[in-house]
């Protein structure tokens, strides 16, 4: 699975286009990247970047950028609303896919070190980064924001920069680290009294006992009061229960909501969550969402080749075993069209031109089931799980399901075997008709054939020892014991056959 990091930049500047432009231009000159989303907010006088990319591009992207902002912005001469101690003032990587926290904490180690050492910026590391407990929180580093961290860096040893000299610059330090995925949101009152805002704030933050997951604070913005908040677990604390506490407070003061703000970006599922609760969807299933399923079927068709080759590496249960053979199999069927086709176009085999056109179509509709049946095993397989683990069943009824699951399960890898079986046979006659030159692919067929019979018999037997059927499993179970005699056969005869036409 490929590994994607998500990065999102803070930068202490919301009110000039050419300056928060240009540090988006320094991320976008990192091949690869994903340049999602740019917020620009003039009264927090504060921009938030957003992009995506695999770890080493993510880092060089971030180098970039923090580098071209200590260029641009100037602290002595900043103020908004906004918290901030730099000019980049925090730099979060976030796991997206195929990596870790951890990993994402070392990711901001080594660019902390670089940005500390390269462009002499003090760096603080913070989240699961973070050298030492009081550094965790990124509103304890920004304590008294740049003006106090000017006048205490080098004197205080709280102070003492994870990388970088210890000393005052224009640009303040920068705060990097890792994170989980957190949602910035804010919620607008109809008044312009930020000390009810404020209020409002305390009761639903952590810190004054209101939700585990949520920071908040009160500002005016445009003359509203604003309930600012940062949900750092959006499945602990969900965005529809904060939004309804916010609205009961408000009410005690006899106010409303009048709007909500988006900064920067939000996973989809958050807002599922939100939506099932709002309309009291309670059983609504992904499936039944037209986007994800659209999603599901072409992560499918996606799988081929380097997709299917990272998910099965991914360290998950499917892709598996089952998967491969199928792939096997229709590598096999592949190879053999090929030879065909390589055969067919050729004068000097029209004395069998029509039953070598006639094996190209059977080889192409095996190959369309193979490849179907790539994520029909994996799909058979987490339906046991499924059948395995549902608390609504019981007994009797919970032991058909499984058996019925593991029947599928056992079912579509024997499919597998022989339909490979069947591209052997027609390969090993392409070997002995075919154009010489390619003998050796139609060879490779055979043996990849049997390399799928092998592979897909392993996963028939596993999931037959656990049938109740035990007749069932005996005439299964002898049926791939004679299919891998077969083949075993036909493989060593098509090595016989390559070596005699290819002259080796």
């Amino acid at each position: 699975m490929q590994q994607i990091v998500e990065c999102v930049p803070n930068f202490s500047d919301g009110r000039r286009p050419e300056v928060y432009n240009a540090i988006a231009d320094a991320i976008r000159s990192v091949d690869n990247i994903r340049f999602l989303d740019l917020s620009a907010d003039p009264d927090h006088n504060r921009t938030v970047i957003t992009f995506v990319g695999s770890p080493d591009d993510v880092s060089e992207a971030a180098f970039r950028a923090i580098q071209k902002a200590a260029e641009l912005i100037n602290l002595d001469e900043h103020n908004g609303e906004h918290p901030r101690i730099g000019a980049t003032d925090v730099c979060p990587f976030i796991p997206v896919q195929g990596i870790t926290l951890l990993e994402c904490a070392s990711l901001a180690t080594r660019l902390g070190q670089r940005v500390g050492e390269e462009l002499n910026i003090p760096v603080y590391l913070y989240e699961r980064a973070a050298t030492r407990p009081e550094r965790e929180k990124l509103s304890d580093i920004r304590k008294g924001e740049y003006e106090l961290w000017k006048k205490e860096i080098g004197v205080k040893e709280s102070r003492q920069p994870d990388f970088g000299p210890a000393e005052p610059q224009k640009s303040g330090p920068t705060v990097i680290g890792a994170r989980p995925f957190l949602i910035a949101y804010n919620l607008y009152l109809n008044t312009d009294d930020v000390e009810i805002a404020d209020n409002i704030a305390k009761n639903v933050r952590y810190t004054s006992g209101g939700f585990r997951y949520v920071q908040a604070k009160g500002f005016l913005v445009e003359g509203q009061g604003q309930v600012s908040m940062n949900l750092t677990n959006y499945n602990r604390s969900a965005l529809h229960q904060v939004q309804e506490a916010v609205r009961r407070e408000a009410a005690a003061y006899g106010l409303t909501i009048t709007h909500a703000e988006l900064v920067g970006m939000i996973p989809q599922q958050a807002l599922i969550n939100s939506a099932k609760w709002y309309l009291q969807l309670h059983d609504l299933d992904d499936n039944q969402i037209l986007e994800y399923k659209m999603q599901a079927i072409a992560a499918q068709d996606n799988l081929l080749p380097k997709q299917f080759l990272e998910a099965t590496a991914s360290g998950t249960p499917t892709p598996g075993g089952g998967s491969v053979a199928a792939l096997a199999g229709a590598l096999a069927t592949a190879l053999g069209q090929m030879v065909a086709g390589l055969t067919t176009r050729r004068r000097r085999y029209k004395d069998v031109a029509e039953e070598v056109h006639d094996l190209l179509v059977q080889l192409g509709d095996l190959r369309r089931q193979l490849t179907d049946a790539i994520a029909d095993d994996a799909a058979a397989f987490e339906a046991v799980m499924a059948a395995s683990k549902d608390k609504s069943l019981e007994g009797d009824a919970k032991k058909q399901a499984v058996e019925t699951a593991t029947k599928q399960a056992a079912a579509i890898p024997l499919t597998v075997a022989r339909l490979s079986h069947q591209a052997a046979e027609y390969a090993l006659r392409l070997a002995t008709i075919g154009n010489p030159n390619a003998v050796t692919d139609a060879a490779a067929a055979v043996i990849m054939a049997r390399s799928a019979v092998e592979i897909a018999g392993l996963n028939v037997k596993i999931n037959l020892t656990t049938l109740e059927d035990r007749e069932l499993a005996l005439e299964w179970g002898a049926e791939i014991d004679k299919l891998k005699e077969t083949i075993t056969i036909l493989a060593a005869q098509a090595a016989q056959v390559a070596a005699e036409r290819g002259g080796f």
